[in-house]
Parts: structure tokens; sequence; C-alpha cells
């Protein structure tokens, strides 16, 4: 992925991580909806473990991505802790990260550029 380099020398939006924050927010969640609603039935229904293997290995993978992407958050455009926690928790609950899309709408817009 290309970086956009203004003319003052700074990094554009693509190097900020509060709006691929938000995007791995949304995918994260939807991942664990189909673990829950697509990877689930078919593997205890249909007998099909390989279901649950590939849809908990994408799920893992995009937590582990959102664990990275709240680390950034943090540390590159200090965000408090305690809104980060709040995602974080509320990513193990279905459906909330996709409520919570709003307020992160919010929370990176009242966020000062760099």
């Amino acid at each position: 992925m290309s970086r956009r380099v203004l003319h003052d020398g700074h990094m554009g939006h693509m190097s900020d991580p509060l709006p691929r924050l938000r995007r791995v927010i949304r995918f994260e969640a939807i991942s664990y909806l189909a673990l829950l609603g697509i990877g689930m039935p078919i593997h205890y229904g249909l007998h099909q473990r390989w279901s649950s293997w590939v849809f908990g290995m994408v799920h893992g993978l995009l937590f582990l991505l959102l664990i990275w992407m709240l680390l950034r958050a943090r540390f590159e455009r200090d965000w408090p802790a305690a809104r980060l926690w709040r995602i974080f928790w509320i990513s193990w609950v279905p459906f909330w990260p996709l409520r919570l899309d709003r307020e992160v709408r919010a929370w990176i817009a009242a966020t000062p550029p760099r």
C-alpha cells in the first residue's frame, strides 16, 4: 500500500492508524458473527470440522490485528487507555462492536491531526 506524503513532509491519512482501526473493528466483528453463525452450525450440525477451523483462523488473525491497531492508536495517536480497553472488551460480545461504530467515528473526528 502506498503512502502519501504531503507537501510539508508529513504523512497523509494513509499512515494514520485510526481509520484502519475502525475498519478492523468492523471486520473483526463480522468475522466473529460468521464464526458463530456459519462456522459453528456447519461444524456441529453437519459435522464438518473444517468450518470452525477456517472461520476461527480468520477471526483469530483479525483479532490479533485489532490488538495491534489498538496499540498503534495508543502509542501513535495517544488515545486514552480506558477507551482502548472498552473497544477490546466490547469486541468479545457479538454485535456490540458494530453498535460502537458511531462512537468510534466520533472519537476519530475529535482526535486532533498529527
